[in-house]
């Protein structure tokens, strides 16, 4: 989960890079072309059997709900500063946990409760809206803002369905599905106004692509390990790694309030870890 956490934090600064001036979706598209030839040599070179898996109706379900996350956080990156739209997309484990105890009767206890009151407070700080914070606000693209949440819930919504199918699919086809969706989805919705790559940016796309794969193959291990809301809180070490390229590449300076924010949805994700580690124990002396 770590490793997925590093790899996708250099994702979003290939989004960012690439999206100066390609539009978003084809930003979308160029990595569901990377990833799906990967992916597909992936599984061909493991051996996989059969290749396009299983449980066809409830992969292209999850297909579905990654297009549908990572077109939300591709926005969110080319329109809000990298740290921002980061932080505000993983808002997701404390959603991930609510939605894998509908799902899957995972365990909810009231740190799950405690830990989402901790994220929507922090969300206020990130978003400072005007009517709360006045003329000490520092706007951020509404759009933007709206995007980057809907990319939490989608990714929330991708994450337990990765956890259901992890009981019967390899990693390899859950991942390949991405791509089988997100491509067509894509070149439907980019078709308008679609501009060919030059220089520096055919790049920019492939790094994207290969963080991309990285990072998928490395989160749908650790989510078919464990509870979907004990692996997903593991990734929130994405936020400094943003906080330290947007300082470092785009020369981003988040404000006071925004850092108080985001600190504040770590802090909620440690309320999710801690009350994990406290199940755990207690079922480590039960079955003692």
């Amino acid at each position: 989960m770590v490793l997925s956490a590093f790899a996708f934090s250099w994702m979003t600064v290939f989004v960012k890079l690439a999206g100066k001036r390609l539009p978003w979706q084809e930003i979308v598209f160029a990595r569901a072309l990377v990833t799906l030839g990967l992916s597909y040599l992936s599984v061909r070179a493991a051996g996989v059997v059969p290749v396009l898996g299983k449980h066809k109706k409830l992969l292209i379900v999850r297909g579905i709900f990654g297009f549908l996350g990572l077109s939300s956080v591709y926005y969110a990156v080319t329109h809000l500063p990298l740290a921002e739209a980061t932080v505000l997309q993983y808002m997701y484990p404390p959603l991930t946990v609510l939605l894998a105890s509908a799902a899957l009767g995972e365990p909810v206890d009231k740190s799950v409760v405690g830990s989402m009151a901790i994220s929507l407070v922090g969300l206020l700080l990130v978003a400072q809206p005007a009517v709360l914070f006045g003329q000490a606000a520092v706007p951020l693209d509404g759009l933007g803002l709206l995007a980057a949440c809907l990319g939490a819930f989608f990714s929330a919504c991708a994450y337990v369905t990765v956890r259901t199918l992890g009981q019967g699919e390899h990693p390899l086809v859950i991942v390949l599905y991405f791509p089988l969706v997100a491509l067509p989805g894509s070149l439907l919705t980019m078709a308008s106004d679609a501009l060919l790559p030059e220089g520096i940016e055919w790049l920019w796309l492939a790094l994207l692509g290969i963080a991309t794969q990285v990072g998928q193959v490395a989160v749908t291990r650790g989510l078919s390990s464990d509870a979907a809301g004990r692996m997903a809180a593991y990734s929130y070490v994405q936020v400094p790694f943003a906080g330290l390229w947007g300082i470092w590449l785009f020369s981003e300076k988040p404000s006071a309030l925004s850092l108080a924010g985001a600190a504040l949805i770590i802090a909620a994700a440690l309320v999710n870890l801690r009350a994990a580690a406290r199940r755990n124990k207690t079922r480590e002396v039960e079955l003692a």
